[in-house]
């Protein structure tokens, strides 16, 4: 299908910026919004780009289909929760067997199901696409990971390909990802991985300035090297990093990062729902992600501002505030060798461990998914763009698309080698009272998946069948899959039972 005119539901920043790529693309563009101050805004944005002329607005569903061509092609830019459903019930009596709804923003993948097959009952298609890459990305071209019935791809995969970024050799960072909700829980699963590299790279930052003494230029040039070769290369959150280390606020001079308060809320404030999804969904499936979990928990207690605030009091001093590290200029190299390594152990970890994740629910779900394809979407135009990464994994899912790459030669020697700078960099930090959750929990990921030691969890076992009669396994038997064990010993009789054989022996 080629797409010449195209609506657009949402005029928020997302939206907004989608509208001015596709005009960039040669469409028509038709926007939509309950709020007359965000569609002016919406075209006062398409004016400056210079779209004034192909982007328009319409303050109704009627008008807004009055300029589509058929088959209709809508682009859904939304919160997540009811407000898509409400737009779909203002739409259907003016969609049409064959017509397309892209939902484009970050919604859950169950919801995205049940709309798929809300509009499958009348011939339409509903396409959920996650992207990725911020409001620049979708001025740009984001990454994309859509999924839907084969008919509604084939459909929408030209227009797809044309306005998606493109990676270093051209290739568009967009595939099918599979059926039903699967490109939005691929999208909920990035921001998952995300959220875990942000915060392993948050603790690092502090651990240089406050730790180490550097100044936030200084930092910005560590960033950018590490993103120039080696382990972290073609990194997007080093190469941020150093433009946010090194910008001054134009009215003052001062460090806009010194002014930003240390408060993580979009998790808090329902705005942001696939950080918590990724945790939630893990746990339903019961795969372990220390590394993002521990960033997750870490981002809530950070936007409990006030209730730290009122701890600290309550305690009467600081119990942890970083005190300075022993730099030295003979040891300062070596310090942030371990530092780079540190991060690379957390950004690996937690891409494995979200691929692990979807690797599961692509089992479950029966979605097909194609995890060649999702390497590659990720190599351009996203947040967790990391191009040496995803070099070391594509040609592992290329190999296998069932690969368990925890276990894969190649990324388990990758892991061995930031053994001792991690474990260096954590024992630091806690000695000097860093705060660095993310970094500790990776450590511990890597020790408990790794020990030839029996787990502490032998004795917990122990207590719970003691308690609970919860059953276990025995240590000659096999690793075995997680499954209730075969064995319970009987450590103190209940007492009434006990009464009873005093009873029947007398």
């Amino acid at each position: 299908m080629d797409v010449k005119k195209i609506a657009v539901i949402g005029a928020g920043s997302m939206g907004s910026m989608m509208a001015c790529l596709f005009a960039e693309h040669g469409c028509q563009v038709t926007i939509n919004d309950p709020s007359e101050a965000s569609r002016k805004a919406a075209l006062s944005a398409a004016k400056t780009a210079g779209f004034e002329k192909q982007i328009s607005a319409a303050a109704t569903y009627e008008d807004l289909c009055k300029g589509l061509a058929s088959p209709q092609v809508f682009v859904l830019s939304l919160p997540h929760g009811k407000i898509p459903d409400m737009v779909l019930d203002g739409l259907m009596p003016h969609l049409e067997k064959g017509d397309v709804v892209i939902d484009a923003s970050n919604e859950h993948w169950e919801r995205t199901e049940r709309r798929q097959g809300r509009l499958a009952k009348m011939g339409a298609h509903f396409v959920g696409c996650g992207v990725s890459g911020g409001y620049q990305s979708a001025r740009s071209g984001p990454s994309m990971c859509p999924s839907a019935s084969d008919e509604a791809l084939d459909a929408v995969m030209p227009f797809f390909r044309k306005v998606a970024a493109k990676d270093a050799e051209g290739n568009p960072c967009v595939a099918r990802i599979g059926y039903g909700g699967a490109g939005n829980y691929v999208k909920m699963m990035h921001n998952g991985i995300e959220q875990g590299m942000l915060c392993g790279l948050a603790e690092v930052w502090s651990i240089m300035h406050r730790g180490m003494g550097m100044t936030y230029p200084e930092i910005g040039d560590v960033f950018e090297a590490w993103s120039k070769t080696g382990e972290l290369r073609d990194n997007f959150l080093l190469d941020i990093g150093a433009d946010i280390c090194r910008q001054k606020d134009h009215q003052d001079g001062e460090y806009v990062l010194s002014k930003i308060k240390d408060k993580v809320v979009q998790d808090a404030d329902d705005s942001e729902g696939t950080m918590y999804w990724s945790v939630e969904t893990a746990t339903d499936l019961h795969v372990p992600i220390p590394t993002i979990a521990a960033s997750h928990n870490f981002r809530i207690a950070s936007a409990e501002a006030q209730q730290r605030h009122e701890m600290q009091h309550a305690v009467g001093s600081a119990l942890g505030s970083t005190t300075p590290w022993h730099v030295t200029a003979e040891n300062k190299a070596a310090l942030l060798e371990s530092l780079r390594l540190a991060t690379y152990s957390v950004f690996l970890a937690s891409f494995i461990q979200g691929l692990r994740v979807i690797a599961k629910a692509n089992q479950t779900n029966k979605w097909n998914v194609s995890f060649p394809s999702v390497i590659k979407i990720w190599r351009g135009g996203c947040i967790i763009r990391s191009g040496a990464i995803s070099s070391l994994l594509l040609p592992i899912y290329e190999a296998s698309n069932t690969a368990n790459i925890a276990t894969d030669p190649t990324i388990t020697a990758e892991l061995r080698k930031t053994y001792a700078p991690l474990k260096e960099v954590v024992l630091r930090a806690t000695e000097n009272d860093a705060v660095v959750p993310t970094l500790s929990a990776n450590l511990e990921y890597l020790k408990y998946s790794t020990t030839a030691q029996d787990l502490p969890t032998m004795f917990e076992e122990a207590q719970m069948d003691y308690f609970g009669k919860h059953m276990f396994d025995l240590r000659s038997d096999p690793p075995g899959e997680p499954v209730t064990g075969k064995h319970h010993f009987e450590w103190k009789p209940p007492k009434g039972l006990e009464s009873m054989v005093e009873e029947l022996s007398t």
